[in-house]
């Protein structure tokens, strides 16, 4: 749990949309933070906590394998 939230404080500093994320087929999504606004360094730090962006959604956003639905 706390890496869930320790991600969740970094995609703060990005935005605090209304509806963040999204879960489906065991992926966990977050929606309202630009990938792109993102500095390396909490990219990096997002990757090690269990996030990443994937370019073969046609969307750009983060997602998670590690939070997604059981």
């Amino acid at each position: 749990m706390d890496d869930l939230i320790e991600a969740l404080q970094i995609f703060r500093k990005y935005g605090n949309p209304d509806y963040p994320t999204h879960c489906e087929h065991d992926v966990m999504y977050i929606y309202g933070i630009e990938p792109n606004d993102v500095s390396k360094k909490d990219i990096k730090r997002l990757n090690e906590l269990g996030f990443f962006t994937n370019d073969d959604t046609g969307e750009d956003l983060f997602q998670s394998f590690k939070f997604g639905s059981a």
